[in-house]
């Protein structure tokens, strides 16, 4: 587990899961221990035996958006620890529904996952203590949010940005131009210094990413 940028005794590590190496994220406050777990996109034991390591007190499953590596093995999780899903947006409850025959798709394990709570633009939700506002980011998929702490200077985006690109938008329901304006107008104005933990590959800041995306540029 890599442990990842963090401010005033709030932690975060990336558990990598799945063949997509998709980064499943453990936020959590380091006095009390109690966080969260946000995409456990599959690879459950070893997800466990994070939350284990870290002494993590889990208080939700969080997911940014509904695709297999990203919620495939929320349910599963759910049960065994008896918290709440919280999102992603109801946009996606048809990706978050059809989990099952993605995962045999892809040759992963995965089962439909019906989230306690959608989330919509504009909400807040309390992740270890700490207020996240909820940005509603389409493009990749329909219900993509990433959940931005003001206090922290942390956002977690999922597949909306990664170090150096964006996420897919080449799906029957993708959409380029969505992406793109959701980036540019809601996301970058947060603030060069704030970091961000994607989906895939390594972290970032919004103001690098501003420098240099070449998706980003023009």
């Amino acid at each position: 587990m890599t442990d990842t940028p963090a401010q005033k005794q709030l932690k975060a590590g990336i558990v990598p899961v799945t063949a997509f190496e998709q980064n499943c994220t453990l936020v959590w406050d380091e006095d009390t221990k109690h966080g969260v777990v946000v995409d456990p996109g599959g690879d459950v034991p070893r997800i466990q035996g994070a939350i284990k390591q870290v002494g993590l007190k889990v208080d939700a499953i969080l997911l940014t958006h509904g695709h297999i590596d990203h919620a495939g093995g929320a349910t599963e999780l759910k049960e065994l620890l008896g918290v709440e899903i919280i999102g992603p947006h109801i946009a996606d409850k048809f990706l978050l529904d059809d989990l099952p025959n993605n995962a045999k798709r892809f040759g992963l394990t995965g089962r439909a996952v019906t989230p306690d709570r959608w989330l919509t633009e504009g909400e807040t939700i309390e992740i270890a203590g700490r207020a996240f506002e909820i940005f509603h980011c389409p493009g990749h998929s329909p219900g993509s949010v990433v959940f931005f702490s003001k206090q922290q200077r942390l956002a977690l985006v999922g597949d909306v940005l990664f170090s150096g690109s964006i996420g897919r938008t080449d799906f029957p329901y993708g959409d380029h131009a969505a992406l793109i304006d959701g980036i540019m107008r809601k996301l970058l104005p947060l603030g060069d210094d704030v970091a961000f933990i994607c989906g895939h590959g390594p972290t970032s800041t919004f103001g690098q990413e501003r420098k240099s995306n070449p998706f980003l540029q023009g």
